[in-house]
Protein backbone atom coordinates (compact mmCIF):
# COMPACT_ATOMS: atom_id res chain seq x y z
CA UNK A 1 0.00 0.00 0.00
CA UNK A 2 1.36 3.38 -0.97
CA UNK A 3 2.15 5.93 1.68
CA UNK A 4 -0.28 8.85 1.67
CA UNK A 5 1.22 12.32 1.75
CA UNK A 6 -0.39 14.39 4.52
CA UNK A 7 -0.22 17.61 2.49
CA UNK A 8 -2.41 16.13 -0.29
CA UNK A 9 -5.33 15.48 2.06
CA UNK A 10 -6.69 19.02 2.34
CA UNK A 11 -8.40 20.95 5.10
CA UNK A 12 -11.75 19.16 5.02
CA UNK A 13 -10.25 15.70 5.57
CA UNK A 14 -11.61 13.59 8.44
CA UNK A 15 -9.12 11.17 9.97
CA UNK A 16 -11.84 9.27 11.85
CA UNK A 17 -15.45 8.79 10.76
CA UNK A 18 -18.16 7.52 13.09
CA UNK A 19 -20.33 4.87 11.38
CA UNK A 20 -22.53 2.23 13.04
CA UNK A 21 -21.17 2.97 16.53
CA UNK A 22 -17.61 2.32 15.35
CA UNK A 23 -14.64 4.44 14.38
CA UNK A 24 -13.68 4.10 10.72
CA UNK A 25 -10.16 5.08 9.60
CA UNK A 26 -10.21 8.00 7.18
CA UNK A 27 -6.87 7.11 5.57
CA UNK A 28 -8.17 3.89 3.99
CA UNK A 29 -10.53 3.42 1.08
CA UNK A 30 -14.17 3.26 2.14
CA UNK A 31 -14.62 -0.20 0.61
CA UNK A 32 -12.07 -1.59 3.06
CA UNK A 33 -12.53 0.92 5.88
CA UNK A 34 -16.06 -0.34 6.55
CA UNK A 35 -14.61 -3.72 7.51
CA UNK A 36 -13.49 -2.19 10.82
CA UNK A 37 -17.16 -2.23 11.86
CA UNK A 38 -17.98 -5.48 13.62
CA UNK A 39 -20.36 -7.54 11.50
CA UNK A 40 -19.07 -6.11 8.21
CA UNK A 41 -16.76 -8.16 6.03
CA UNK A 42 -15.31 -7.32 2.63
CA UNK A 43 -18.34 -8.51 0.65
CA UNK A 44 -20.74 -6.70 2.98
CA UNK A 45 -18.69 -3.48 2.81
CA UNK A 46 -18.65 -3.49 -0.98
CA UNK A 47 -22.39 -4.11 -1.17
CA UNK A 48 -23.03 -1.27 1.32
CA UNK A 49 -21.03 1.04 -0.96
CA UNK A 50 -23.10 -0.12 -3.94
CA UNK A 51 -26.39 0.42 -2.09
CA UNK A 52 -25.28 3.89 -0.99
CA UNK A 53 -23.99 4.80 -4.45
CA UNK A 54 -20.56 5.74 -3.11
CA UNK A 55 -17.30 5.07 -4.96
CA UNK A 56 -15.61 2.26 -3.02
CA UNK A 57 -12.10 3.41 -3.99
CA UNK A 58 -12.55 6.86 -2.44
CA UNK A 59 -10.71 7.58 0.80
CA UNK A 60 -13.06 7.50 3.78
CA UNK A 61 -11.78 10.86 4.98
CA UNK A 62 -12.82 12.57 1.75
CA UNK A 63 -16.49 11.55 2.04
CA UNK A 64 -18.93 14.44 2.18
CA UNK A 65 -21.62 14.64 4.85
CA UNK A 66 -24.24 13.56 2.30
CA UNK A 67 -22.19 10.48 1.37
CA UNK A 68 -21.71 9.61 5.04
CA UNK A 69 -25.46 9.91 5.59
CA UNK A 70 -26.15 7.72 2.55
CA UNK A 71 -23.76 5.06 3.95
CA UNK A 72 -25.56 5.22 7.32
CA UNK A 73 -28.90 4.76 5.54
CA UNK A 74 -27.45 1.89 3.49
CA UNK A 75 -26.29 0.17 6.68
CA UNK A 76 -29.82 0.47 8.09
CA UNK A 77 -31.40 -0.81 4.86
CA UNK A 78 -28.82 -3.55 4.25
CA UNK A 79 -30.95 -6.53 5.44
CA UNK A 80 -33.74 -5.67 3.01
CA UNK A 81 -31.54 -4.96 -0.02
CA UNK A 82 -29.40 -8.12 -0.14
CA UNK A 83 -30.26 -11.82 -0.52
CA UNK A 84 -30.92 -13.83 2.63
CA UNK A 85 -27.68 -15.80 2.37
CA UNK A 86 -25.68 -12.58 2.91
CA UNK A 87 -27.19 -11.94 6.36
CA UNK A 88 -25.35 -12.92 9.52
CA UNK A 89 -28.43 -13.73 11.63
CA UNK A 90 -30.94 -15.78 9.67
CA UNK A 91 -34.07 -17.01 11.46
CA UNK A 92 -33.43 -15.28 14.77
CA UNK A 93 -34.50 -17.43 17.72
CA UNK A 94 -36.55 -14.77 19.52
CA UNK A 95 -38.25 -13.10 16.56
CA UNK A 96 -37.82 -15.53 13.68
CA UNK A 97 -36.79 -12.65 11.41
CA UNK A 98 -33.83 -12.39 9.09
CA UNK A 99 -31.42 -9.83 10.55
CA UNK A 100 -27.95 -8.50 9.95
CA UNK A 101 -26.29 -7.34 13.16
CA UNK A 102 -23.66 -4.61 13.41
CA UNK A 103 -21.22 -3.44 16.12
CA UNK A 104 -22.34 -4.08 19.71
CA UNK A 105 -25.42 -6.05 18.64
CA UNK A 106 -23.12 -8.82 17.36
CA UNK A 107 -21.35 -9.13 20.71
CA UNK A 108 -24.51 -8.95 22.81
CA UNK A 109 -26.33 -11.53 20.69
CA UNK A 110 -23.36 -13.90 20.78
CA UNK A 111 -23.14 -13.59 24.57
CA UNK A 112 -26.88 -14.25 24.86
CA UNK A 113 -26.60 -17.34 22.67
CA UNK A 114 -23.73 -18.74 24.74
CA UNK A 115 -25.63 -18.00 27.98
CA UNK A 116 -28.68 -19.84 26.58
CA UNK A 117 -26.52 -22.85 25.67
CA UNK A 118 -24.99 -22.87 29.16
CA UNK A 119 -28.39 -22.60 30.84
CA UNK A 120 -29.79 -25.55 28.92
CA UNK A 121 -26.64 -27.58 29.71
CA UNK A 122 -26.09 -28.27 26.04
CA UNK A 123 -22.79 -29.86 25.06
CA UNK A 124 -21.66 -26.68 23.29
CA UNK A 125 -22.56 -24.66 26.39
CA UNK A 126 -20.53 -26.95 28.63
CA UNK A 127 -17.54 -26.67 26.28
CA UNK A 128 -17.85 -22.86 26.32
CA UNK A 129 -18.08 -22.86 30.11
CA UNK A 130 -14.99 -25.05 30.43
CA UNK A 131 -13.02 -22.92 27.96
CA UNK A 132 -12.42 -25.87 25.63
CA UNK A 133 -12.82 -26.18 21.88
CA UNK A 134 -16.46 -26.21 20.86
CA UNK A 135 -16.62 -27.39 17.26
CA UNK A 136 -15.22 -30.90 17.54
CA UNK A 137 -11.53 -30.13 17.13
CA UNK A 138 -8.92 -32.34 18.72
CA UNK A 139 -7.53 -31.20 22.06
CA UNK A 140 -4.76 -33.69 22.68
CA UNK A 141 -1.98 -32.12 20.65
CA UNK A 142 -3.31 -28.74 19.56
CA UNK A 143 -4.50 -25.62 21.39
CA UNK A 144 -2.49 -26.24 24.52
CA UNK A 145 -2.39 -23.48 27.07
CA UNK A 146 -0.76 -23.01 30.43
CA UNK A 147 2.25 -25.02 31.54
CA UNK A 148 1.99 -27.73 28.89
CA UNK A 149 5.25 -27.66 26.95
CA UNK A 150 5.57 -30.77 24.86
CA UNK A 151 5.02 -34.45 24.42
CA UNK A 152 6.27 -36.76 27.16
CA UNK A 153 7.82 -40.05 26.21
CA UNK A 154 6.59 -43.30 27.65
CA UNK A 155 9.17 -45.05 29.85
Amino acid sequence: MAKIDQSDLGDDFDYIIRLADSDVDGLTRIGMALTSVKGVGVRTALSICDIAGVDKSKLAGHLTDEEQDSIREAIEAYPTKVPLWMLNRQRDLETGDELHLFSMDVTMTQDDDIARLRATKAYRGLRHAAGKKVRGQRTRANGRTGLTLGVQRKK
